[in-house]
């Protein structure tokens, strides 16, 4: 959802309400100045929706050993 930076102001309550079912972009002048998540949803998942052939059993320990084996292949 976007929003602006008033809309969001003015209606704080009903942004914290919806932040649990979307994530709430708010605009300032016509630009993206912050981004309001729900803390109960980690990247993994939010990303897991957006990606094409992910396998259902990755977590964020098992995305950080892989990125961590990637950097000390190039050290």
């Amino acid at each position: 959802m976007i929003v602006t930076a008033t809309e969001f102001k003015t209606n704080f309550g009903k942004y914290l309400d919806l932040i649990v079912q979307e994530d709430i972009f708010i605009t300032r002048n016509g630009k993206t100045i912050a981004k309001v998540v729900n803390p109960h949803v980690s990247a993994v998942d939010s990303l897991r929706g957006m990606l094409k052939n992910v396998p259902s059993d990755i977590d964020s320990d098992s995305l950080r050993e892989e990125r961590l084996s990637k950097y000390e292949d190039h050290v």
